[in-house]
């Protein structure tokens, strides 16, 4: 799913939103998420999962396709590890059998 159809379903379900109320919700939300994740904080959402931020520290790499060696930077990446009621419900038996 795309962000745009994200915001086509929850204006679907909510039809006494403006698509344009729901398309600023959306972005406003992301863009906290983003804010967080830049200040190094971590953004918890019950029962989904939590987005953090984990340092990679600068290393010596590989080019896979020469064999030379590559500096690589330390670098900061987003992580997320999927809640509790998120993993129960994907890895719920299936009801189709």
């Amino acid at each position: 799913m795309i962000k745009s159809e994200l915001v086509q379903r929850i204006a679907a379900a909510n039809p006494h939103l403006f698509h344009r109320d729901v398309e600023r919700i959306v972005n406003v939300i992301f863009d906290e998420i983003v804010g967080a994740l830049s200040r190094g904080e971590r953004v918890e959402l019950r029962g989904f999962g939590a987005f953090t931020v984990k340092h990679r520290a600068a290393r010596e790499g590989r080019n896979p396709r020469t064999g030379a060696s590559v500096s690589v930077a330390e670098k900061y990446v987003p992580f997320f590890k999927t809640g509790k009621e998120l993993r129960d419900r994907l890895n719920a038996p299936s009801k189709e059998a």
